[in-house]
C-alpha cells in the first residue's frame, strides 16, 4: 500500500535479479541488499534467476537461500538472456511491487527507496536513470543506440531514460501473461499495460568485481531484436527507401528521355546503366531482408518456442513460474 508523497512500511516488494557469471558479486550483493530492504518495507523477497552461466553462481544462490528464506533462486535450463531471465523472475514475484536490478552492484541498493518513493506519487513504472554511467565509451555509444531504438518501440519519451534498474507495479504483468516469444524486451512489454512512465536520477557505481557480460555485440543484437520484434519501423524504412529510389529512377529516366528528345543525344556507356541497376537491386535486397526478419519471427512464433525453461528452484520446484499455454489467438496477435 502506497501513501501519496511517501512510502508506507506496508509496501511489499519483490526484487528480481538476473544472474549470469557473477559469483564474485553475489555474497556482497546479499550483504548490502537485505539490510537495505529491511529498512524500506515490512515484506519483501529477493528472486535471483541464474541464467545458466556455469560459473558456480547457482551453488552460491542455493547456499544463500538456505541461509535466508527471503531469498529464492531459479535456475534456467540454458542461457536465454537477461530479459528472458527477468521475465521468469517477474512471473514468479509474489508481492505488490517489482524492483529489477543488475547483479554487479552498479545499482546501489540505497537507491531502491528513491524508485519506490517516486512510484508512490502515482506512476506505474519508474526507471533509475544513471547520473553518469560507469561504462567505457563504446559501451555508452551502444547503450545510447539501444535507448533510441527502444524509444521508437515503446512510443514514450521516457524510453531515453530506461535502465535495468526499474520499479513497477506487479499487476502490470497481466498485460503480457501469455507472451511466449523467445524475443523479450521487458520495457516494451510494460507498455502493453500502462503509459504511466517516469524516471529519476540515481547513482551508478563501478562494477564491484569482474567484467560486464553485456558486450557491444549483444546490445546491438538486442536493439535489432526490439526493432523487428516489437515495431514496424524497419518496414517503414524499407517502404520509404523504395519510394525514394523509385522517385530517383523516374527522375533519371525523365532526364535521359528529355535530353534525347531535345538534343538528340543520350548518355552512353555501360557504367551508368550498371550503377542504376545496382542501386535498385540493392534497395530490393534490403527490403527483402527486412521482410525476411519478420517472417523468421512469425516462423518462431508458430513453433511455440518458449522464452525460457526452468531447470530447478531453491524451493524444490515451489514458486517456479509455469509457462502459460499459447493458443491460436496468441500466435496471431503476437
Amino acid at each position: 500500500m502506497y501513501v501519496q508523497g511517501g512510502l508506507s512500511r506496508m509496501t511489499s516488494v519483490s526484487v528480481v535479479i538476473p544472474v549470469y557469471r557473477s559469483g564474485s558479486c553475489l555474497e556482497e550483493l546479499y550483504r548490502q541488499l537485505m539490510p537495505a530492504m529491511e529498512s524500506i518495507c515490512s515484506q519483501f523477497e529477493v528472486i535471483m534467476v541464474e541464467d545458466h552461466g556455469e560459473d558456480g553462481s547457482w551453488e552460491l544462490i542455493k547456499k544463500l537461500s538456505n541461509r535466508d528464506p527471503r531469498l529464492r533462486g531459479i535456475q534456467l535450463s540454458r542461457n536465454y538472456g537477461q530479459h528472458n531471465a527477468l521475465l521468469c523472475g517477474i512471473r514468479s514475484a509474489r508481492y505488490d511491487v517489482v524492483v529489477t536490478m543488475d547483479d554487479d552492484l552498479q545499482n546501489p541498493v540505497s537507491e531502491i527507496s528513491v524508485l519506490l518513493d517516486k512510484l508512490a506519487d502515482g506512476y506505474d513504472v519508474v526507471y533509475g536513470a544513471p547520473r553518469q554511467e560507469q561504462h567505457g565509451i563504446f559501451r555508452n555509444i551502444a547503450s545510447n543506440i539501444t535507448k533510441m531504438t527502444l524509444q521508437g518501440a515503446m512510443g514514450v519519451e521516457s524510453a531515453r531514460n530506461v535502465s535495468a534498474f526499474r520499479a513497477f507495479r506487479t499487476r502490470l504483468r497481466d498485460g503480457f501473461r501469455y507472451y511466449r516469444s523467445p524475443y523479450v524486451s521487458i520495457d516494451v512489454l510494460l507498455t502493453w499495460s500502462t503509459s504511466s512512465f517516469t524516471a529519476v536520477k540515481v547513482k551508478h557505481e563501478a562494477r564491484y568485481a569482474g567484467q560486464s557480460n553485456y558486450s557491444i555485440k549483444k546490445l546491438v543484437s538486442h536493439a535489432f531484436n526490439m526493432m523487428t520484434g516489437f515495431s514496424v519501423f524497419p518496414l517503414q524504412i524499407a517502404s520509404m527507401m523504395g519510394f525514394a529510389f523509385t522517385l530517383f529512377g523516374l527522375g533519371v529516366l525523365a532526364w535521359v528521355l528529355g535530353r534525347y528528345f531535345i538534343t538528340g543525344t543520350s548518355i552512353p556507356g555501360f557504367p551508368f546503366l550498371a550503377s542504376i541497376i545496382a542501386i535498385f537491386s540493392g534497395a530490393q535486397l534490403f527490403a527483402m531482408g527486412i521482410f525476411g526478419e519478420y517472417l523468421a519471427r512469425i516462423h518462431f512464433r508458430t513453433m511455440d518456442r518458449p522464452p525460457y525453461v526452468t531447470a530447478q528452484s531453491s524451493e524444490n520446484n515451489e514458486g517456479i513460474p509455469q509457462q502459460p499455454a499459447a493458443d491460436a489467438s496468441d500466435i496471431t496477435n503476437g
